[in-house]
């Protein structure tokens, strides 16, 4: 169960997940993806799997901080693998575009999410910032 130079059912164990067959072919479709999928992409891209046993690989995912899900405005939540490996949260917190017109979703891994200041008493766990717009390509199909 390779994907390119990654076995799959390692990088579940890494992150402390049994490698059931449910999973590896969640987490494969996430790995072969060009960009986040939303729980619908996934349901139409996996026939094998009904809709509970793909939410169900997700929630543990995120437990494990193997996924984390992007809000995607009217799309609802996308998810994409993390490229980190922290144990305590996900430090793999990068802005994404998403495009409103093709409504695909990027990640800009180099781009770090701005920093913002909370009040005393509130205790930030995930982050989740989205600028929507227009990609280039779409910008240049209505030119």
């Amino acid at each position: 169960m390779q994907n390119g130079n990654h076995n799959i059912s390692e990088i579940l164990e890494e992150h402390g997940i049994r490698a059931t067959a449910n999973r590896i072919i969640v987490l494969r479709a996430l790995l072969e993806s060009d960009g986040p999928l939303t729980m619908s992409e996934l349901e139409s891209g996996i026939d094998s799997l009904d809709k509970s046993s793909i939410f169900r690989a997700l929630v543990t995912f995120r437990e494990h901080h193997l996924v984390h899900g992007i809000d995607a405005c009217d799309e609802g939540t996308k998810y994409e693998v993390c490229h980190s490996d922290h144990e305590k949260g996900d430090s793999d917190e990068h802005v994404h575009f998403h495009c409103s017109v093709c409504h695909r979703t990027f990640c800009f891994e180099d781009v770090p999410v701005p920093s913002a200041s909370f009040p005393d008493g509130f205790h930030v766990e995930e982050v989740n910032y989205v600028a929507t717009g227009i990609c280039p390509e779409c910008r240049s199909k209505h030119s």
